[in-house]
């Protein structure tokens, strides 16, 4: 069956259609896993395209780049406060909560 110029190609999506109507659960199984294998092979050359261009996220390279980002011996931590800053907040804070209180009782 010669459609379109090239062999087995419907000429309409209605003749593709008819011909998947056509085909049993087996063979529409068949050709789903047809399919699959396609795609995973697509998807296993996207990869070695991945790690040929960046080989620093895959094996040796990441663990270097880690060991970069984080060093060891080095906490992040709060910063202490002085007392006169601690005052400060504090009241700060105490006229916050007295607005507070007396915009409530309104």
């Amino acid at each position: 069956m010669i459609q379109n110029g090239s062999f087995g190609q419907p000429d309409s999506v209605r003749e593709l259609e008819d011909s998947v109507r056509t085909l049993n659960t087996e063979q529409l199984r068949r050709l789903a896993r047809l399919g699959a294998i396609a795609r995973l092979e697509q998807l296993k050359q996207e990869e070695a395209a991945i790690r040929a261009e960046f080989p620093e996220l895959f094996g040796r390279g990441r663990r270097a780049v880690v060991a970069d980002v984080a060093k060891p011996g080095r906490r992040r931590g709060r910063k202490k406060m002085s007392p006169a800053a601690r005052k400060a907040v504090s009241e700060r804070m105490r006229k916050y909560w007295a607005e507070r209180r007396r915009a409530k009782g309104k």
